[in-house]
């Protein structure tokens, strides 16, 4: 009897495993897994979530017609009908994409510690690996200005001299890091922004308005973190090429084995664009010729205490030319044919090392030697700067709500060139300590407060407080009210590319005193989700007081530029909005904009600031097709009227530049986990501004009997660029992973 009862069983659970209804698959997006996404049958109370790596199984209790549908945070809703029969094992791999507001987005910047946005008393902005993908090229440069606010900023029509500018404020007024670290000096702003590759970047975080008290001297208009990923997060081999129509050949090759004790991430970039392009007609090359190598190494080490330990290195190498195409290496140096030749060998170092003790306590230093050997035309510029810093931080709870982050920080910087501003090197050495205190007042209620000090050789003691207050009397609005003082010492000839280039001469027209700022400003943040639709509402009031400012005075004599400190003040003030939605397709649009006025007052004069537009805007529209694994996007960004500088009558151009859009388009096509290609399309309608020089031609004067040639005119001036020198071009690019 018991046999059979036995043998019953068995072939009931035989018949019942047999017949057994299941879904099972992994979810993920285009490029990893998704962990701990919700899945379920809609109308039904079945339902599961994936596991770390991103598997589900989902058992059905009968046959029929269903619509799964999965999701998680800061993607689509995946949808999918389905039938399931008697017995049937279902493979469904859900596909999804990101929304553009992710609620969760990780910081760091805003407090020197892990936050998330939602809840940091500091407004950052994040832009994720995701954004980063969607315009068609791998410079950073050209991918930010894609950011509302921020603004690219061609200082040199012919070597093509760039950098960011934040709120209107030049680009010297915001202070770079690389994982955190201040490694980008003030010499290497110049041209080093160019060697970070987008594939090694996780993500870029962004602080308009002043962060003194944390960074120091140079965070005055704000912070961009540039954050670059973990050995973990990278495929052991990825490879990512691209060649446009205008001849730039680009590679990116990453090697990230993973080792018992240690991680470790490898990459190299190579770029080449010696294509020359004349469309201005102007006989100088509209787009600067490159040949760059970059190499990136960064471990990170397997303690068994779980503390983190990380040592990166960087080496980058670039030999850039603009001018005349028939100028070669044998010209360089010479008044026979004009152009300016840049070579850059740059090194940095830096490391990240948690103390194994009870407390937590982190120690971070980075090292970074940076040498340009330059010509602009005969004029030879040469310069070496050496910067170590070196910090200790202290993460402190006291009592349930208070966070205390406080630090001593150290910075020595070298400087040394062959303009009559620097007889000697300089050294400088900078203490500081800074300290500050996030205290949970209440639910809704947080308040930041710091203060910094720091001991300059020159300038004696320089204090730098901040306060930041937070109010979110809702789960999904906050309030957001900064306030902060900056100070800055100007490295004029690495700052100011006005004086090395063209043919004015630099008068230091004073001893030049420190440049500093005063900044408010005011966050009004909302998101709301209804029906699956996601939208996120951003406003933003700034000001910012600037005394002591260091300005170029190009008006008093045309051939010459005389530097001083401003007499009276500078303001910078503006209002900007930016609004993303997320349909329950997966369709996302995001638009913004920014008011700006940017003035300087002297006495009863007041003249507005150079090349700052009165008004820009940027947006984005992307569409994906998961199934097929196609997405499309479609960026841009359009630029109002700005202030240009004005030169002698007979070489007089527009005052005023016009409005201007430049946009971009890009489709991506996902084949499988390992491949991916792209097409893309930069400045769709093929706008450029013209030439960007004055007087580039050879010429006489007629009343000395002076002769010059081109490039050499006492009246040459590379500094009229406000938009684009080049057009259109079409980009194709590929992706492997192993």
């Amino acid at each position: 009897m018991l046999k059979k009862i036995a043998l019953l069983l068995f072939v009931t659970a035989t018949q019942l495993a047999y017949a057994q209804i299941f879904i099972e698959g992994i979810v993920r997006d285009h490029t990893d897994v998704i962990p701990f996404a919700n899945i379920k049958l809609k109308n039904t109370s079945i339902g599961t979530s994936s596991n770390a790596e991103g598997y589900f199984k989902l058992p059905v209790s009968s046959k029929g017609k269903y619509t799964v549908e999965v999701t998680a945070m800061g993607y689509h809703k995946f949808k999918k009908n389905i039938s399931l029969g008697k017995g049937e094992q279902l493979k469904l791999h859900p596909v999804l994409t990101e929304t553009s507001y992710a609620i969760d987005q990780v910081v760091v910047t805003g407090t020197l510690k892990e936050s998330f946005v939602k809840v940091s008393p500091v407004k950052v902005e994040v832009i994720t690996s995701a954004f980063l993908r969607k315009t068609p090229t791998n410079n950073i440069m050209e991918i930010i200005e894609s950011v509302n606010g921020v603004q690219k900023q061609i200082n040199c029509g012919v070597c093509g001299t760039s950098d960011i500018h934040i709120n209107g404020m030049e680009g010297p007024y915001s202070l770079i890091l690389i994982d955190g670290m201040p490694i980008m000096s003030s010499l290497s702003t110049v041209y080093g922004l160019n060697g970070i590759p987008t594939s090694l970047i996780k993500q870029i975080e962004i602080i308009k308005g002043p962060s003194s008290t944390l960074y120091g001297t140079e965070a005055v208009a704000g912070v961009i973190n540039i954050i670059t990923n973990k050995p973990a997060d990278i495929s052991k081999l990825e490879i990512e090429s691209y060649l446009s129509s205008h001849q730039e050949k680009n590679i990116d090759i990453s090697w990230a084995p993973k080792w018992k004790k240690a991680d470790m991430l490898f990459s190299a970039n190579l770029f080449h664009m010696d294509h020359f392009m004349d469309e201005n007609g102007d006989d100088f090359a509209d787009e600067v010729l490159s040949k760059r190598a970059s190499l990136f190494n960064k471990w990170s080490f397997k303690r068994k205490s779980n503390k983190a330990f990380n040592l990166t290195g960087k080496y980058y190498l670039e030999d850039r030319f603009g001018g005349l195409e028939n100028w070669t290496k044998e010209h360089r140096g010479s008044d026979s044919i004009y152009g300016e030749s840049i070579y850059t060998d740059r090194w940095e170092l830096s490391s990240h090392y948690e103390l194994n003790c009870k407390e937590n306590i982190v120690v971070q230093s980075s090292f970074n030697y940076h040498h340009q050997d330059s010509y602009y035309g005969d004029s030879n510029y040469e310069a070496v700067q050496n910067t170590f810093f070196n910090q200790i931080l202290w993460y402190k709870n006291i009592g349930l709500r208070h966070q205390l982050t406080s630090g001593l920080a150290y910075k020595y910087d070298s400087y040394d060139d062959n303009t009559p501003a620097t007889e000697m090197i300089e050294q400088t050495h900078t203490p500081g300590v800074f300290v500050q205190d996030e205290m949970d007042v209440s639910d809704q209620w947080k308040i930041l407060a710091g203060l910094r000090w720091d001991q300059h050789q020159e300038h004696g003691a320089i204090f730098a407080p901040r306060l930041n207050l937070k109010w979110a009397p809702t789960e999904r609005t906050s309030l957001r009210w900064n306030a902060g003082t900056g100070f800055r010492v100007v490295h004029l000839f690495t700052e100011d590319h006005a004086a090395l280039t063209g043919a004015r001469d630099v008068v230091v027209a004073e001893t030049l005193e420190p440049e500093e700022s005063m900044n408010i400003n005011f966050n009004f943040h909302h998101w709301f989700e209804k029906n699956g639709h996601n939208t996120s509402l951003d406003f933003d009031l700034f000001f910012t007081h600037f005394s002591n400012k260091i300005v170029p005075d190009y008006d008093t004599d045309p051939s010459k530029i005389f530097y001083g400190n401003l007499e009276g003040y500078s303001i910078s003030r503006g209002a900007s909005f930016q609004i993303d939605h997320s349909f329950s397709i997966p369709l996302n649009i995001s638009f913004g904009g920014t008011f700006l006025d940017v003035y300087s007052v002297n006495g009863t004069e007041t003249e507005n600031e150079l090349f700052a537009p009165k008004f820009s805007g940027v947006f984005s529209v992307g569409y994906e097709w998961p199934m097929q694994r196609i997405k499309l996007d479609y960026t841009g960004r359009l630029t109002g009227p700005m202030y240009l500088p004005t030169y002698a009558e007979e070489f007089s151009k527009a005052e005023i530049s016009p409005w201007y859009t430049v946009q971009h388009v890009k489709v991506e096509k996902t084949f499988n986990n390992k491949m991916s290609a792209y097409v893309g399309v930069r400045n769709l309608f093929d706008y450029t501004q013209g030439s960007p020089l004055i007087d580039p031609g050879a010429g006489e004067n007629t009343e000395t009997g002076e002769t010059w040639k081109a490039g050499f005119s006492p009246n040459f001036d590379t500094t009229y660029v406000y938009g684009p020198t080049r057009g259109r071009r079409f980009i194709l690019g590929i992706r492997w992973k192993l």
